[in-house]
Protein backbone atom coordinates (compact mmCIF):
# COMPACT_ATOMS: atom_id res chain seq x y z
CA UNK A 1 0.00 0.00 0.00
CA UNK A 2 1.71 3.34 -0.89
CA UNK A 3 0.55 6.62 1.20
CA UNK A 4 -0.18 8.10 -2.43
CA UNK A 5 -3.70 6.89 -2.73
CA UNK A 6 -6.88 8.15 -2.93
CA UNK A 7 -9.90 7.51 -0.44
CA UNK A 8 -12.36 5.27 -1.63
CA UNK A 9 -15.64 6.45 -3.18
CA UNK A 10 -18.19 4.82 -0.34
CA UNK A 11 -20.07 6.06 2.42
CA UNK A 12 -18.24 4.70 5.95
CA UNK A 13 -21.47 3.33 7.93
CA UNK A 14 -19.13 4.26 11.00
CA UNK A 15 -18.23 8.04 10.94
CA UNK A 16 -15.26 8.80 12.68
CA UNK A 17 -16.15 9.47 16.33
CA UNK A 18 -19.39 7.52 16.35
CA UNK A 19 -18.26 4.33 15.54
CA UNK A 20 -15.58 1.57 16.61
CA UNK A 21 -12.37 2.05 16.47
CA UNK A 22 -9.65 0.05 14.08
CA UNK A 23 -6.48 -1.47 16.34
CA UNK A 24 -3.94 -2.11 14.35
CA UNK A 25 -1.13 -4.46 15.32
CA UNK A 26 1.66 -4.63 13.28
CA UNK A 27 5.76 -4.87 14.34
CA UNK A 28 6.49 -3.34 10.78
CA UNK A 29 6.30 0.13 11.22
CA UNK A 30 5.76 0.79 7.52
CA UNK A 31 2.76 -1.47 7.17
CA UNK A 32 1.55 -0.29 10.19
CA UNK A 33 1.73 3.60 8.80
CA UNK A 34 0.25 2.56 5.50
CA UNK A 35 -2.70 0.91 7.12
CA UNK A 36 -3.87 3.61 9.52
CA UNK A 37 -3.06 6.26 6.96
CA UNK A 38 -5.39 4.42 4.46
CA UNK A 39 -8.13 3.82 7.23
CA UNK A 40 -7.70 7.59 8.74
CA UNK A 41 -8.17 8.75 5.05
CA UNK A 42 -11.27 6.65 4.90
CA UNK A 43 -13.31 8.10 8.10
CA UNK A 44 -12.05 5.15 10.56
CA UNK A 45 -11.02 5.43 13.85
CA UNK A 46 -7.64 3.94 14.48
CA UNK A 47 -5.32 3.08 17.32
CA UNK A 48 -1.51 1.53 16.18
CA UNK A 49 0.12 -0.68 17.98
CA UNK A 50 3.65 -1.80 17.40
CA UNK A 51 2.98 -5.33 18.95
CA UNK A 52 0.65 -7.55 20.73
CA UNK A 53 1.91 -7.01 24.49
CA UNK A 54 1.64 -3.06 23.56
CA UNK A 55 -2.07 -3.54 22.18
CA UNK A 56 -2.82 -5.09 25.79
CA UNK A 57 -1.67 -2.37 27.66
CA UNK A 58 -3.42 -0.04 25.65
CA UNK A 59 -6.79 -1.74 26.16
CA UNK A 60 -6.18 -2.64 29.92
CA UNK A 61 -5.80 0.75 30.22
CA UNK A 62 -8.48 1.83 28.74
CA UNK A 63 -12.63 1.18 28.05
CA UNK A 64 -12.67 -2.31 27.20
CA UNK A 65 -16.49 -1.90 26.13
CA UNK A 66 -15.33 0.20 23.06
CA UNK A 67 -16.79 -1.04 19.72
CA UNK A 68 -13.85 -2.25 17.56
CA UNK A 69 -12.10 -4.58 15.43
CA UNK A 70 -8.71 -5.21 14.52
CA UNK A 71 -5.73 -5.97 11.92
CA UNK A 72 -3.51 -7.76 13.14
CA UNK A 73 -0.08 -9.22 11.94
CA UNK A 74 0.02 -12.92 12.38
CA UNK A 75 3.78 -12.60 12.78
CA UNK A 76 4.41 -10.05 15.67
CA UNK A 77 7.55 -10.51 17.36
CA UNK A 78 7.42 -11.72 20.92
CA UNK A 79 3.16 -12.54 21.64
CA UNK A 80 1.94 -13.96 18.10
CA UNK A 81 -1.18 -12.88 16.28
CA UNK A 82 -2.41 -16.20 16.97
CA UNK A 83 -1.42 -16.10 20.93
CA UNK A 84 -2.99 -12.63 21.03
CA UNK A 85 -6.15 -13.65 19.73
CA UNK A 86 -6.29 -16.49 21.89
CA UNK A 87 -5.38 -14.33 25.17
CA UNK A 88 -8.46 -11.34 24.06
CA UNK A 89 -10.70 -14.64 23.76
CA UNK A 90 -9.46 -15.88 27.31
CA UNK A 91 -10.16 -12.76 28.79
CA UNK A 92 -13.45 -12.90 27.22
CA UNK A 93 -13.22 -9.91 24.53
CA UNK A 94 -15.08 -10.77 21.74
CA UNK A 95 -13.08 -8.34 19.12
CA UNK A 96 -13.61 -9.56 15.40
CA UNK A 97 -9.57 -10.12 13.63
CA UNK A 98 -8.33 -10.52 10.72
CA UNK A 99 -5.20 -11.09 10.47
CA UNK A 100 -2.79 -9.79 7.62
CA UNK A 101 -0.41 -12.38 5.91
CA UNK A 102 2.40 -13.03 3.38
CA UNK A 103 2.31 -15.35 0.97
CA UNK A 104 2.64 -18.94 1.85
CA UNK A 105 0.87 -18.31 5.05
CA UNK A 106 -2.78 -19.57 4.30
CA UNK A 107 -2.11 -22.76 6.39
CA UNK A 108 -2.07 -20.53 9.45
CA UNK A 109 -4.44 -18.22 8.24
CA UNK A 110 -6.86 -20.96 7.88
CA UNK A 111 -5.79 -22.42 11.62
CA UNK A 112 -6.75 -18.90 12.80
CA UNK A 113 -9.93 -18.81 11.49
CA UNK A 114 -10.75 -22.06 12.82
CA UNK A 115 -9.80 -20.85 15.99
CA UNK A 116 -12.88 -17.72 15.17
CA UNK A 117 -10.69 -15.06 13.18
CA UNK A 118 -12.73 -13.14 10.68
CA UNK A 119 -10.82 -13.40 8.10
CA UNK A 120 -7.15 -12.90 7.23
CA UNK A 121 -6.37 -10.98 3.85
CA UNK A 122 -3.05 -11.46 2.11
CA UNK A 123 0.10 -8.67 1.47
CA UNK A 124 -0.16 -6.81 -0.29
CA UNK A 125 -3.35 -5.68 0.85
CA UNK A 126 -6.11 -4.91 -1.96
CA UNK A 127 -7.45 -1.27 -0.26
CA UNK A 128 -11.12 -2.57 -1.78
CA UNK A 129 -10.95 -5.48 -0.19
CA UNK A 130 -9.58 -4.37 3.57
CA UNK A 131 -12.56 -1.43 3.14
CA UNK A 132 -15.38 -4.07 2.70
CA UNK A 133 -13.51 -6.38 5.58
CA UNK A 134 -13.16 -3.38 8.11
CA UNK A 135 -16.72 -2.42 7.57
CA UNK A 136 -18.06 -6.24 8.12
CA UNK A 137 -16.13 -6.44 11.37
CA UNK A 138 -17.29 -3.45 12.83
CA UNK A 139 -20.80 -4.60 11.90
CA UNK A 140 -20.01 -7.58 13.65
CA UNK A 141 -18.68 -6.13 16.28
CA UNK A 142 -22.04 -3.21 16.93
CA UNK A 143 -24.42 -6.36 16.37
CA UNK A 144 -22.12 -8.45 19.76
CA UNK A 145 -22.90 -5.43 21.28
CA UNK A 146 -26.20 -4.86 20.78
CA UNK A 147 -26.99 -9.06 21.58
CA UNK A 148 -24.52 -8.54 24.89
CA UNK A 149 -26.60 -6.12 25.84
CA UNK A 150 -30.13 -7.50 25.25
CA UNK A 151 -28.61 -10.77 27.00
CA UNK A 152 -27.21 -8.77 29.98
CA UNK A 153 -30.97 -6.66 29.93
CA UNK A 154 -33.02 -10.68 29.84
CA UNK A 155 -30.38 -11.64 32.51
CA UNK A 156 -31.71 -8.40 34.80
CA UNK A 157 -35.20 -8.74 34.55
CA UNK A 158 -34.78 -12.56 35.12
CA UNK A 159 -32.99 -12.09 38.02
CA UNK A 160 -36.01 -9.50 39.52
CA UNK A 161 -38.56 -12.48 38.93
CA UNK A 162 -40.25 -13.41 42.35
CA UNK A 163 -39.84 -17.65 42.68
CA UNK A 164 -43.79 -17.72 41.64
CA UNK A 165 -43.12 -15.88 38.70
CA UNK A 166 -40.05 -18.00 37.72
CA UNK A 167 -42.29 -21.30 38.29
CA UNK A 168 -45.25 -19.50 35.95
CA UNK A 169 -42.28 -19.10 33.34
CA UNK A 170 -40.57 -22.61 33.91
CA UNK A 171 -44.61 -24.10 33.12
CA UNK A 172 -45.17 -21.16 29.69
CA UNK A 173 -41.93 -22.36 28.54
CA UNK A 174 -42.61 -26.00 28.80
CA UNK A 175 -45.49 -25.42 26.82
CA UNK A 176 -48.40 -25.65 29.46
CA UNK A 177 -51.72 -23.17 28.93
CA UNK A 178 -52.57 -21.09 31.72
CA UNK A 179 -55.11 -23.04 32.92
CA UNK A 180 -52.72 -25.98 33.06
CA UNK A 181 -50.17 -23.45 35.28
CA UNK A 182 -52.51 -22.95 37.66
CA UNK A 183 -53.47 -25.93 38.39
CA UNK A 184 -49.82 -26.86 38.74
CA UNK A 185 -49.36 -24.09 41.39
CA UNK A 186 -52.82 -23.50 42.89
CA UNK A 187 -53.34 -20.35 41.78
CA UNK A 188 -56.23 -18.62 39.57
CA UNK A 189 -55.90 -18.26 35.42
CA UNK A 190 -55.81 -14.35 36.36
CA UNK A 191 -53.02 -14.34 38.64
CA UNK A 192 -51.29 -16.62 36.04
CA UNK A 193 -51.87 -13.61 33.72
CA UNK A 194 -50.82 -10.99 36.08
CA UNK A 195 -47.57 -12.73 36.74
CA UNK A 196 -47.01 -13.76 32.64
CA UNK A 197 -47.12 -9.99 32.44
CA UNK A 198 -44.39 -9.12 34.78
Amino acid sequence: MSKQRTMLNKTNPFPSGKGGVVYVIDDDEAMRDSLAFFLKANGFRVSPHESAERFLQSLAASDQQTLGCALVDIHLGGMSGIELQETLLNMGLNIPIAFITGHGEITTAVNALKKGAFDFIQKPVDEEKLYSLINEMLSKAYLSKEQSSELKEIKERFRLLTQREVDVLDRIVAGRINKEVGMDLGISIKTVEAHRAN
